[in-house]
C-alpha cells in the first residue's frame, strides 16, 4: 500500500512539472505611465522641430533673397573702343565653337581646336576632331596614375594642353563623327555622374587592396563606355580606314612632339624648363619653357600674325571678363595698363588671385584703340551669354596679367629655342 501511494505521488509530481513547463503567448505588458511620458516627450520634440523648421526656412529665404539680389562687379564698357564682331579680326581657320556643357574639359576643347587648325595649316585638311576621344583616354591615364601612385595623383575633369598632345601621341585621334563621346539623346555632355563613379571605384579598389592594374583599368573602361560609349578601333576618312595614330600622322601631318608649352614666372631663371605647379598638371610636366613676360606676350601676337593659332590657359574670373559683351579687359580701377609687368603678374600668381581656371584657343588678332585684341574661341558657358556665341574678344593686357601658359607649334617660337 505504501509503495502504491509513493508511486502515485511521483507520477502526479512529474505530471505537474511537465504542465508547468508549457509555453504560451499573451498580450504584451503595458506601461501607461511610461507611454504617457513618451507621448509628452514626442509632443515637446514636435514643437521644437516646428520652431527649428521655421527658423531654417527663414534663413533659407533670406539666403535666397540675398542671392537673387546680388550683383556682379563688372566694367562699364561705355567709352572703351573695342571690336564688335569676329569678322573685324584677321582670323585664322578654325571650326565653329562648340560648348563643353557640364564638363570640366575646357582644356580638351581648346587644344583639340588647336590640332584642327594645325591640320588645316600643315596638311590643308579641314576636319572636326573628337574632343571626347582625348577625354576618354585621359581618364584612363589618370586612373592608371592614381592606381600606380596609390592615390597621390588627382582624378578630376581638368587638364592641360600637353595632355591632349600626349594622348594624341599614344592613341592618335579620330573624327567627331567616329566618336562623339556622348550617349544622351540631346547630344549634351554631362560628366558629373561619370567622375563621381570613376573616383568612387578607384578609391574602393585601393581600400580593398585590388592591385591588379589591368583588371582595374578594365573596370575603368567599362565605366567610361557606359557614359561616353566604347571608343572605335579605326577612323574612316574620305573612304579610307585608318588606325587613329596613322590618321594623325599620315592624313593630318601632325607631330605632337613639335609643340611647346610656355610660362612666365619669376621664381625660375628665364630660358629654363620649369614645372607648372597646378593641380591640372597631374603628370607634373616640368618642361614648360620659362619666358620673360615681354617675350611671352610678343610670341603669342607674332604667332597669330604669322599663321599659327595658340592654345592658352589661365584665369577667367575677373570683373573685366564679361560674357554679356563678349569682351575681357583689365579695368584701370583694378590696375593701370602701365603697371602690368612681370612683378604685378607674379604677385597675382603667388597670392592665387590668378589661377588655372580655363583653357581656350586664340584664333585671330586686331589692333584697335591703341590696344592689342585677340579673338578667342571658347567652349565655356559665359561665352554664350552675348551676341557672338562661343567667342570672346580679349585685350592683350588680360593675357599678360592673367594667362599662365600657352601652347604653340615650335616654329612659332623661332630663335627662342636656339
Amino acid at each position: 500500500m505504501l509503495c502504491r501511494s509513493f508511486l502515485l505521488f511521483v507520477l502526479l509530481t512529474v505530471a505537474a512539472g511537465a504542465h508547468a513547463q508549457d509555453a504560451v503567448y499573451r498580450a504584451r505588458n503595458e506601461y501607461p505611465v511610461l507611454d504617457e511620458m513618451t507621448a509628452a516627450r514626442e509632443a515637446e520634440q514636435a514643437v521644437r522641430d516646428s520652431i527649428r523648421a521655421a527658423v531654417d526656412a527663414r534663413y533659407a529665404a533670406e539666403a535666397e533673397a540675398r542671392k537673387n539680389a546680388s550683383r556682379d562687379l563688372r566694367i562699364d564698357w561705355s567709352g572703351i573702343e573695342a571690336p564688335r564682331a569676329p569678322a573685324e579680326f584677321a582670323t585664322l581657320w578654325h571650326n565653329p565653337p562648340v560648348p563643353q556643357y557640364y564638363t570640366g574639359t575646357c582644356w580638351a576643347f581648346g587644344s583639340v581646336s588647336l590640332l584642327e587648325s594645325e591640320a588645316r595649316r600643315l596638311a590643308g585638311v579641314e576636319v572636326k576632331l573628337s574632343e571626347m576621344w582625348i577625354v576618354y583616354w585621359e581618364y584612363v591615364e589618370k586612373a592608371r596614375s592614381y592606381l600606380q601612385e596609390f592615390g597621390h595623383t588627382p582624378v578630376e575633369q581638368g587638364g592641360q594642353d600637353h595632355g591632349t598632345l600626349e594622348i594624341a601621341a599614344k592613341y592618335g585621334v579620330v573624327t567627331h563623327e567616329a566618336y562623339p563621346g556622348v550617349l544622351a539623346a540631346d547630344g549634351r555632355h554631362d560628366h558629373r555622374d561619370l567622375i563621381a563613379e570613376l573616383k568612387g571605384y578607384l578609391e574602393f579598389a585601393l581600400e580593398a587592396g585590388i592591385t591588379d592594374l589591368d583588371r582595374n583599368l578594365q573596370v575603368v573602361r567599362g565605366i567610361l563606355d557606359a557614359y561616353l560609349g566604347p571608343v572605335p578601333a579605326t577612323v574612316v576618312w574620305q573612304g579610307t580606314e585608318y588606325a587613329p595614330k596613322a590618321f594623325l600622322q599620315d592624313v593630318l601631318k601632325i607631330d605632337p612632339a613639335a609643340y611647346e608649352s610656355c610660362v612666365s614666372r619669376m621664381d625660375t631663371p628665364f630660358g629654363e624648363r620649369v614645372l607648372l605647379d597646378v593641380t591640372d598638371n597631374w603628370r607634373r610636366k616640368d618642361d614648360y619653357l620659362n619666358l620673360p613676360l615681354e617675350d611671352f606676350s610678343r610670341i603669342i601676337k607674332d604667332a597669330l600674325k604669322n599663321g599659327f593659332t595658340v592654345a592658352i590657359g589661365g584665369d577667367n574670373s575677373e570683373p573685366g571678363m564679361d560674357g554679356l559683351y563678349d569682351k575681357a579687359i583689365i579695368p584701370e580701377w583694378d590696375i593701370p595698363s602701365k603697371s602690368i609687368n612681370q612683378a604685378s603678374r607674379e604677385f597675382r600668381i603667388v597670392n592665387r588671385t590668378t589661377g588655372d581656371d580655363h583653357g581656350v584657343h586664340l584664333v585671330g588678332f586686331k589692333r584697335l584703340g591703341g590696344r592689342d585684341w585677340y579673338l578667342v574661341k571658347d567652349s565655356n558657358r559665359s561665352s554664350r551669354l552675348g551676341e557672338h556665341k562661343g567667342y570672346y574678344f580679349w585685350d592683350g593686357d588680360y593675357i599678360k596679367l592673367k594667362m599662365l601658359s600657352f601652347t604653340v607649334h615650335r616654329d612659332a617660337l623661332g630663335k627662342m629655342l636656339r
